[in-house]
């Protein structure tokens, strides 16, 4: 926006480096963080230690920088559009003129409209996942805080210039899984509720009368110690049955499955999330283990079966680091089966040679930070370039007054009750205020602000701080909010729509219809 008194600026830094014999080094510019005035800054730190270097200068860097920032300021003189500049400690800070700043920005949004700030088409394919609930469960609110900032980052990453896939891996493998489909098919099949989000959370009550049956309790008899141990050995049997290919097993999994997923792809509607791809833990479970046998037969993995152990990676040692960084993780059970690790493995194999990502952001909570680092170390190993591209970006755990969520102990906050209950409350202080308001108006009217509140409310708090969530706090229409955003919005538009200011394209600006969800 300030290019030309940049120009103006740097030709005269550098009649004043070339004149004195001085050895400038790159300017790099700088936003100076907003404190009443914008502006900007550049070092000379670098130019003085190059002077340095060169046996010239005779004074301490800081001192020389310091030194040039202020010769250069009085070399510089006045510029229009720039209302001061201070030479303070090395950096050269350049302010600009408020109005002159102001103008040019209304100029420019006007100008440019909906495309204002956008960046220009970058020449990189980034892959951002996220929205990635367990299946066989419902989701729950801490699932909303991941969707919510993932696909912020996939709207920012796209208003970038990046070409950008929105990608999705639940996970449907495990124990959990199959222990709902146990329970299911041995006290509860055909009795499944016709809705969507009444079935997704029908699994999820489904997965808490199943775990306490399983679990051992205090002082329990021999009648019920030999009833819960022949639960348990169903269950497992049933695991087996799946993993052998059993057909019923399968249909019955397939099933079921699909009620969450049906669940989940209604929650990324109500959110305006279109995802573009999807992964399944169960796609990458048999790619991953031939992926572990071309690890071990390049030395990037070690097979410690044959002396009862398992397929290891010892990460630190195979990228030559004498401290321990990423430690050594295991890649294959001795029992051949895999892990997260093994699968993660699989997936950004998919992802770099079938879909030609360059750039990989996994959306995942803060504490599997170590096992993302270990996973991008391995692809390092492995070969594959775009590890150096692979960007974790970790959030803190959502929590409630009472403590953790639990969906074994069924002490989650479902997120369409958090969404119906925001709606209601919109639609009481609605009808006491704007009964004018046609109902199917006053409807889509209390959905947008409901929802408003309680993406807001996940948006509001710094992504690495954890979440203690309370549902009155969350929808509050009050203070730092999403509806007070909203309403600033709307009352924008109503000023642009009396004004009948035109737009750069000769239509008469007017209130957007844009979705104020997210």
């Amino acid at each position: 926006m300030f290019t030309q008194e940049q120009q103006i600026i740097e030709a005269k830094i550098k009649e004043f480096c070339a004149a004195n014999d001085i050895p400038l080094a790159e300017l790099k510019w700088q936003p100076i963080p907003f404190s009443g005035e914008w502006g900007f800054a550049t070092s000379f730190f670098q130019t003085a230690a190059n002077e340095a270097r060169a046996g010239k200068g005779g004074k301490p860097v800081p001192q020389r920088a310091q030194e040039m920032a202020e010769q250069v300021k009085a070399q510089i003189g006045s510029v229009d559009g720039i209302s001061r500049i201070d030479a303070v400690k090395g950096y050269l800070n350049l302010y600009f003129s408020t109005a002159a700043y102001a103008s040019r920005v209304v100029d420019e949004v006007l100008a440019s409209g909906l495309n204002f700030g956008r960046g220009a088409k970058k020449n990189e394919r980034v892959m951002v996942e996220y929205a990635q609930p367990n299946t066989h469960h419902s989701f729950h609110i801490g699932h909303a805080r991941n969707t919510i900032l993932g696909e912020v980052l996939a709207r920012l990453v796209e208003f970038a210039g990046f070409e950008t896939i929105r990608a999705s891996y639940p996970g449907d493998l495990g124990l959990g899984v199959i222990t709902v489909m146990w329970i299911y098919d041995k006290l509860y099949k055909g009795q499944e509720p016709e809705g969507v989000h009444e079935r997704g959370q029908w699994l999820a009550k489904l997965y808490v009368e199943a775990t306490a049956m399983l679990e051992k309790k205090e002082n329990e008899t021999p009648e019920e110690t030999a009833k819960r141990e022949a639960y348990d050995a169903e269950r497992r049997e049933m695991y087996r049955k799946w993993d052998a290919g059993d057909e019923y097993v399968r249909n019955l999994w397939r099933e079921t499955r699909e009620w969450s997923l049906e669940e989940l792809r209604e929650v990324l509607k109500m959110l305006d999330v279109k995802m573009d791809v999807w992964f399944y833990e169960s796609d990458v479970d048999e790619p991953s283990k031939v992926i572990v046998d071309e690890l071990i037969a390049r030395d990037i993995a070690t097979d410690e079966r044959p002396q009862g152990g398992a397929v290891i990676v010892k990460i630190d040692e195979k990228l030559g680091l004498t401290k321990e960084k990423y430690r050594t993780n295991v890649l294959l059970r001795k029992d051949g089966t895999t892990l997260y690790l093994t699968k993660d493995l699989a997936l950004a194999k998919v992802k770099f040679e079938q879909h030609h990502v360059d750039r990989s952001i996994y959306v995942v909570d803060s504490r599997q930070a170590l096992h993302l680092q270990q996973a991008f170390a391995i692809l390092k190993l492995w070969g594959f370039p775009q590890s150096e591209k692979c960007y974790h970006l970790g959030y803190g755990f959502v929590s409630l007054p009472e403590g953790a969520m639990s969906a074994r102990r069924g002490r989650v906050v479902l997120f369409k009750d958090v969404a119906d209950e925001a709606v209601k409350r919109v639609l009481l202080v609605e009808t006491e205020k704007s009964a004018d308001i046609p109902i199917e108006e006053r409807g889509k009217i209390a959905y947008q602000i409901g929802m408003g509140a309680l993406v807001y409310s996940m948006l509001s708090v710094d992504n690495n701080k954890d979440i203690v969530f309370d549902i009155n706090e969350a929808l509050s229409f009050d203070g730092r909010t999403g509806p007070y955003i909203q309403n600033a919005y709307v009352r924008a538009n109503s000023i642009l729509k009396k004004s009948k200011v035109e737009e750069s394209n000769g239509q008469k600006s007017r209130p957007s219809t844009l979705d104020l969800r997210l």
